[in-house]
């Protein structure tokens, strides 16, 4: 009896084996069809159940064996990293990257010949997930040792340099106080399945894009989320949708990322079909008819490239979008096309100073503040796409775009910048994130946390406010931000970002010049700073300004140490006043004849001349003229025939007059 329940249990576990790896093939296999399909949701679900199969720890890397045979157990080996790798990438494909990042992890101790990006997909995984500096800086060092043992040069090993310059470019901007508050819009509208691209309509009303499911789509073998455009209403960051914006479309074709001209009558829409997994987006152009839409025309006729993303900007000249026809720099590029009546020009390129080799998409144009916001996952930022901003205009170049820094910026993907009304572009609006999902975008609302720094502008000899000076200010580039006028009370305020460095220059007809630098350390713990009060002295053109204190040695022209020192102020000046061109004359008192005096003035003259050039003022800014004792400005003898020491030292002095400016 004994041996008859012996033989039955070895006969059971023998059955059990071969139901297990009857288990495993059938989940992997499944597993597989779905990763070749590319439905990594479903291939993630099957290799999590292939993997469940196996009786491994956590760092142990030989699944449990029921025979002795070598290469059975090399076999389930191979079988069990190639299902955590799979996993890890199914994963990773459908952006659940917190669990992608766990099976990379395992799959770094696996044989690197085999999985060689293991490393890298692992760094990229915790990057992408990352919430606070710790997170980057654990990503760094993984991209780092991934660098130093991958030594194939490649797509991976390019991308891994730019990760590595987002690592720390976050961990260094994240020390910093956020510049913007950020929140997910709440209501109904981040329902379903992707929720983005806001079109604001007015300060109560956008449209934006969805994909939610379509009931006649629904239990067929087919994706039941259609991309397409909806009407929200609410406010203060809550806001409700049911009702679809009535606009033609037909089956097959998925809409949205839309842009209305500054009229509201016309609809610029990006429309797009998928076959056999590649995307074909188009923009196209509807007016308003009634309480709805015209059936969208086709603007531009593209063979085999893509537009899509367009923006209207708000004088109704030009519509922005992203493309990658050829002429593109990178990926997709921005491109824009001038609108004349009901006609498009032909597009052009924006430049490489604004498209770099990755994708840049969603251009957003300020008019007021002349900023240009797009989003680019081509440059240093945060990672996935992030937000840039640049000044300039459409007949001008384009500044250095400069990410718009942490929280607007996140790990993951932020795109589509609409500012919520004209006039606050830049200060409120809504994004389009998926920070806080796994699959899918969502909108945000945003809100700048303002910082200003301003100053006073005073008559130096009135000691009074000074109204209508030129007040710039340049960032560290030495670009100009801002211009502004001082007020009735001599003030000025900008609004500027915190932990930057800036200048300010004061100009006034008929005053001299002053500048300063200032940077906004102090910004992180209050709102606002004034810096010091600035006079300015005023002048007029040929009238002479003497300068007190240049000496020279008895009967020399030669400078003393001390005089450079007050030389030094007008060499200042001069920087101060780029385009000014001035006189430095010398004057002598009446002793000795008039030929040596006016000989030795000419000499003193131009030695302060020489000093100027020689610290790098251009010659023909700076001329010297020597008036000897022809200009007394006291007499040099009193009344009585005596000696005047007094008058004779008023006489000796040398002054500058301003000739042109």
């Amino acid at each position: 009896m004994k041996r008859f329940t012996l033989i039955c249990i070895l006969a059971l576990a023998g059955l059990f084996s071969s139901l297990e790896a009857q288990y495993v093939q059938d989940f992997k296999r499944t597993a597989d069809v779905y990763f070749e399909q590319k439905d990594f949701y479903s291939a993630a679900q099957y290799y999590s159940k292939a993997l469940g199969t196996f009786s491994v720890k956590p760092g142990e890397y030989r699944p449990y064996q029921l025979d002795k045979d070598g290469k059975s157990k090399q076999k389930k080996l191979k079988d069990y990293e190639q299902v955590v790798y799979r996993l890890a990438e199914s994963y990773r494909m459908y952006n659940d990257f917190g669990n992608a990042a766990k099976y990379y992890e395992e799959a770094t101790n696996f044989d690197p010949v085999q999985f060689p990006l293991s490393r890298y997909w692992f760094a990229f995984c915790v990057r992408a997930n990352a919430k606070t500096p710790a997170d980057y800086e654990k990503a760094l060092a993984q991209f780092k040792q991934f660098k130093a043992g991958y030594k194939t040069f490649d797509d991976h090993s390019k991308n891994a340099d730019l990760e590595i310059k987002n690592c720390e470019f976050a961990i260094e901007e994240m020390q910093y106080p956020p510049r913007y508050e950020v929140a997910k819009v709440t209501g109904n509208i981040n329902q379903g399945g992707a929720n983005y691209a806001p079109v604001p309509v007015n300060d109560r009303t956008f449209y934006f894009t969805s994909s939610r499911p379509d009931s006649s789509l629904v239990n067929k073998k087919t994706n039941p989320f259609i991309n397409t455009l909806y009407v929200a209403t609410g406010d203060q960051g809550n806001f409700n949708s049911n009702e679809k914006v009535p606009i033609p479309m037909e089956k097959g074709v998925e809409q949205g990322v839309a842009s209305m001209a500054p009229d509201g009558n016309t609809l610029y829409v990006t429309r797009w079909t998928v076959k056999d997994g590649q995307k074909k987006s188009s923009i196209y152009r509807s007016t308003r008819s009634g309480n709805g839409w015209t059936e969208p025309q086709l603007l531009f006729k593209a063979a085999e490239y893509n537009d899509k993303e367009p923006f209207v900007t708000a004088d109704g000249k030009y519509l922005l979008f992203a493309s990658d026809r050829p002429g593109s720099a990178g990926k997709f590029d921005l491109w824009v096309s001038s609108i004349n009546g009901g006609s498009l020009s032909e597009p052009s390129n924006m430049g490489k100073t604004l498209n770099s080799p990755g994708d840049e998409s969603a251009p957003f144009f300020d008019p007021a503040k002349q900023v240009l916001i797009f989003s680019s996952n081509g440059r240093v930022g945060f990672g996935g796409q992030d937000f840039f901003s640049s000044k300039g205009d459409f007949s001008s170049a384009w500044s250095t775009p400069e990410n718009m820094g942490y929280p607007i910026n996140s790990a993951k993907d932020d795109q589509y910048y609409a500012g919520l009304t004209p006039a606050s572009a830049m200060q409120k609006g809504f994004i389009s994130s998926d920070r806080e999902s796994i699959c899918c975008l969502e909108i945000f609302a945003f809100k700048r946390r303002v910082k200003m720094a301003g100053g006073m502008v005073l008559d130096c000899e009135t000691n009074k406010p000074l109204q209508g000076a030129k007040i710039t200010l340049l960032d560290s580039m030495q670009k100009a931000v801002e211009v502004q006028q001082s007020g009735i009370a001599g003030n000025y305020m900008f609004e500027v970002e915190m932990n930057k460095k800036y200048r300010v220059v004061i100009e006034k007809d008929n005053y001299f010049s002053k500048n300063y630098t200032f940077n906004t350390e102090q910004l992180s713990m209050v709102d606002s700073m004034m810096n010091p009060t600035v006079c300015l002295k005023r002048f007029e053109i040929d009238k002479p300004i003497v300068i007190n204190d240049i000496f020279y040695d008895y009967n020399k022209s030669t400078l003393r140490p001390e005089s450079k020192v007050i030389l030094d102020s007008l060499y200042y000046l001069l920087l101060d006043n780029p385009k000014m061109e001035i006189e430095l004359g010398a004057h002598t008192d009446s002793k000795g004849t008039d030929a040596y005096n006016l000989k030795l003035s000419n000499a003193r003259a131009k030695s302060c001349v020489d000093y100027l050039i020689g610290k790098g003022i251009p010659a023909g800014r700076v001329v010297s003229k020597g008036y000897g004792e022809s200009r007394p400005v006291a007499p040099n003898t009193l009344p009585n025939g005596k000696d005047n020491p007094d008058g004779r030292q008023l006489n000796r002095r040398t002054e500058f007059k301003v000739l042109r400016n």
